[in-house]
């Protein structure tokens, strides 16, 4: 287990398992027993590589760490794909009620298997970013990590963040043009600011960490 547990995010890979296909409870499950359902997943076809434990990204690891300082009591996570963030998240904070959205049907897919597969404090829904069905301050903190750049109304999805969020916004785009056609803006410090400014956010500590720029915008 022990072994298992330095290779995978290993209770969100079952509980993805189990969601997915009711194969197992991991709570029964001895360790070679759970190294055979990982594999016979993985046969399967199913992308239990995402839960797979890499070293985390700086952007990811600067999350982390300005969220130790925050602490909130509730977290959205805009945009939160195959969990890249999400996985490592979950992992570093195990009492944090996180709900999880994802334009995406396919990824939405995923992160529902994983709730449903039982972990109880991950809310999961397939949403646009742009229309969030939540009342105001609903959260208190709201991350947006590698997010806006996919956006074509960049500007709505982040007003629509900060109306949801009740203390902390934290967000990072890519600091530099690439070749990922899923890319279609670029921005700066200057751009991020006056972007929050219009949402009626100026307590902004912007920073960079490489190949990003990071934000943390606090609401008054």
């Amino acid at each position: 287990m022990i072994g298992l547990s330095a290779t995978y995010y290993t209770d969100l890979a079952v509980a993805y398992l189990r969601g997915q296909t009711g194969l197992a409870d991991s709570h029964l499950l001895q360790p070679d027993e759970l190294a055979t359902l990982l594999a016979a997943g993985e046969e399967a076809g199913l992308p239990l590589h995402y839960f797979k434990r890499t070293m985390a990204l700086a952007r990811v690891r600067w999350a982390l760490s300005v969220l130790r300082g925050v602490q909130p009591a509730s977290l959205l996570d805009v945009g939160s794909g195959r969990g890249t963030f999400l996985w490592p998240l979950l992992d570093a904070f195990p009492n944090l009620p996180v709900t999880a959205i994802d334009a995406d049907p396919q990824r939405a897919t995923l992160l529902a298997a994983v709730q449903r597969g039982g972990v109880e404090r991950l809310t999961a829904h397939g949403l646009n970013a742009t229309h969030l069905p939540f009342p105001d301050n609903s959260f208190d903190a709201v991350t947006l990590l590698e997010v806006l750049e996919h956006i074509p109304d960049a500007q709505t999805a982040l007003a629509e963040a900060v109306r949801v969020c009740r203390r902390a916004l934290l967000l990072s785009v890519p600091s530099r043009p690439d070749d990922n056609p899923e890319h279609i803006h670029l921005f700066d410090e200057e751009s991020l600011r006056r972007m929050l400014a219009l949402c009626g956010v100026t307590r902004v500590k912007c920073s960079g960490v490489p190949g990003h720029w990071t934000a943390l915008a606090h609401k008054e």
